[in-house]
């Protein structure tokens, strides 16, 4: 079972994911660190746009930021995508066993 704030990081998790443009963020990420502007000439998006997407990503433990001189590089963190990846699996066993259980009406 999970604690209270672990439930908590995986919804905002789930949420930070649910949006096609910073699904393709982390994506990119997953491959390579990329500066603001690689993902700004890679999305086709403004930087302003791309800058709000990546806070949603950090305030969900799923990118992290470092300055490199006037440049900013982000970077995929694993563990959150693995904790929800267990979660899901766990509630798809549990979904297998429930397909032989019916609850009574009335």
């Amino acid at each position: 079972m999970l604690t209270d704030q672990a439930t908590l990081m995986d919804r905002a998790v789930v949420r930070a994911l649910a949006d096609p443009l910073r699904l393709r963020i982390l994506e990119l990420l997953a491959g390579e660190q990329l500066c603001t502007c690689h993902l700004v000439d890679e999305l086709g998006a403004t930087q302003t746009n791309v800058s709000n997407h990546l806070r949603v990503l950090r305030e969900a433990g799923l990118v992290v930021s470092e300055q490199a001189g006037r440049y900013t590089y982000h970077r995929a963190v694993p563990e959150p995508l693995e904790r929800l990846s267990a979660g899901l699996a766990g509630l798809a066993s549990r979904a297998r066993l429930a397909v032989a259980v019916k609850r009574p009406c009335g």
